[in-house]
Parts: structure tokens; C-alpha cells; sequence
């Protein structure tokens, strides 16, 4: 499985949290970053807005993408949250291994069958 890192901006630090939490929690992702101080620039519905917000990057791997994204709108409060994936083209290959092990419970496709 390919790792990715996940971008993702929150409300605020404690939903950043909660959100990463559930995501290592349910094994979608290895490990949630919180960086709780980012401002934010964009117009929603016309309008010129400006946020404070936090920023979670998840490390998890390609095959979870999908279900991610899913859990991660059930869990946000924003209408249309900002999740994007990177992909990640090198790195420590210990913690790519680790990453790759940690988000394997979480793929049902990783799951081997007992012959029996």
C-alpha cells in the first residue's frame, strides 16, 4: 500500500482532535499531526472570509483513502471541509513500513483468510 499524508483544516483544535483521534482510533490512520494556529483566506458564498483554524495531516495509506474521506465529513462540521491527499514519494522506509502496518487493520482488502 502507498502512504499518503492527508491535509486537513479544522474549525478549531479541539474538533482537529477528536477528528484524528477517531482516525487512528479506527485505524484509518497511523498517526494525526494537530498544528492549532493557522489563519485562513477564501470566499464561501460570495464573500471574502477569514478563519482561524487548525491544521490535522493524518499519514495513512492509499487503500484507506476513500473510507477517510467519508469518516472524516460524518465527523467535521464544515459543509464542504478541506481533505487532501500527498502522496509521498520517499521517506524514513522504517516509518513508511510502520505506517504502512499500523493502517493495514483498517484495510479490509489487507485482512488474509484463514484456510481451513
Amino acid at each position: 500500500m502507498k502512504p499518503l499524508l492527508i491535509y486537513i483544516t479544522a474549525r478549531d483544535k479541539k474538533q482537529a482532535k477528536r477528528i484524528g483521534r477517531k482516525l487512528v482510533e479506527e485505524r484509518l490512520a497511523a498517526c494525526a499531526n494537530i498544528s492549532g494556529g493557522i489563519d485562513s483566506f477564501y470566499f464561501w458564498e460570495g464573500r471574502l472570509r477569514r478563519d482561524h483554524e487548525a491544521v490535522l495531516i493524518v499519514k495513512t495509506s492509499h487503500g484507506l483513502l476513500n473510507r477517510l474521506i467519508k469518516r472524516v465529513k460524518s465527523l467535521h462540521s464544515y459543509s464542504v471541509p478541506c481533505i487532501v491527499a500527498l502522496p509521498v514519494i520517499g521517506g524514513n522506509p522504517d516509518f513508511l513500513a510502520w505506517v504502512r502496518k499500523e493502517t493495514a487493520a483498517g484495510n479490509p482488502r489487507s485482512k488474509r483468510r484463514s484456510i481451513t
